[in-house]
């Protein structure tokens, strides 16, 4: 069986910025109060979330700033089976060679042995260090880093899905 870890961020991909108009998934956004602020998210995006998470061989991780509050405040709010996900913890700031995110997915790799990987975040077009390690790891990893005002559309996590069930060689 294939060992997957996906990484997940949640501004920008999970609940996009500004959201207006409709989800890339043609629905009306929905709102939710997440215990400090109303985000914006798509319903079939979590319906899809909740079904790769119990997929066989899957594990995901929480990669954002939201840190603890994502599993404590978010996942109820939208209805994401995802509370007893873990969640990194940023050791220090930073883009680039600094990122924070960079250095974390890197360390829990190390520690998880995962035969592969999906990383979500919209920041990921923009991390030159970030394209070059997953270069290195070439087909072991994927990376989608959605439009922050849209988040993840259903052909990005159709793609996802694809990547996680599929041969790896």
């Amino acid at each position: 069986m294939r060992n997957v870890t996906l990484y997940l961020d949640v501004d920008g991909v999970v609940c996009p910025f500004g959201a207006t108009g409709r989800t890339p998934w043609g629905t009306a956004w929905r709102f939710a109060n997440a215990g400090l602020l109303e985000v914006a998210y798509a319903r079939e995006l979590v319906d899809g979330l909740n079904n790769l998470a119990r997929l066989p061989g899957v594990r995901c991780v929480w990669l954002t700033s939201w840190e603890e509050m994502a599993p404590h405040y978010l996942c109820p709010a939208i209805g994401l089976n995802a509370g007893g996900w873990p969640y990194l913890a940023a050791e220090a700031g930073g883009t680039g060679a600094d990122w924070w995110k960079l250095r974390a997915i890197q360390a829990d790799l190390a520690r998880s042995g995962a035969d592969a990987l999906v990383w979500i975040d919209d920041q990921l077009n923009f991390e030159q260090e970030a394209q070059a390690w997953a270069q290195i790891l070439g087909r072991r990893i994927m990376l989608v880093s959605p439009d922050p005002r849209h988040g993840i559309s259903a052909g990005e996590l159709a793609a996802v899905r694809a990547f996680v069930e599929g041969p790896m060689f």
